[in-house]
């Protein structure tokens, strides 16, 4: 099975595609578990709306990664240059991979990449959830008598 149906769920429903999406994209991820393997990383909580994504990426410098957010994913590749092949170095045992990579994390909703440093082999991205004044929760003050509405435009 490599789907679910959302269809009944969507008929009453406005805009809950992205929950679809999300699931068949954890269904694919559990399915290339191998292939998601490289490079490792952690996903630490900092506080309550900080977070921090740490990736091992030895043998890459800065101009090899990059990094994109759209919509609500952010993309991490990393592509070194050809190596040069120096006849002086022989290799008994090459265990760092330098090879390319992608990785693609979904992010929630009003959670903004604010900042990405490379230090000691470990790539560290900073997230905040930074939710808008409109969509925090509000108290509505209870007044005397019925609420006046605002007269509508005709």
């Amino acid at each position: 099975m490599n789907s679910i149906d959302f269809t009944p769920v969507f008929r009453s429903t406005v805009g809950f595609d992205r929950m679809a999406r999300l699931v068949d994209a954890a269904f694919q991820a559990s399915e290339t578990t191998t292939q998601q393997s490289y490079p490792p990383y952690n996903i630490e909580k900092i506080d309550e709306d900080t977070y921090q994504i740490s990736m091992a990426v030895a043998g890459f410098a800065e101009p090899d990664i990059e990094i994109t957010v759209k919509e609500n994913s952010l993309f991490i590749s990393g592509k070194v240059a050809k190596l040069a092949q120096d006849p002086k170095k022989i290799f008994l045992h090459r265990g760092i991979a330098a090879r390319s990579f992608e990785r693609r994390f979904d992010l929630a909703d009003h959670i903004i990449v604010t900042g990405a440093g490379l230090e000691n082999g470990l790539l560290h991205i900073d997230l905040v959830r930074e939710i808008p004044e409109e969509k925090k929760p509000r108290k509505i003050k209870i007044g005397k008598g019925q609420p006046k509405l605002a007269p509508r435009a005709a």
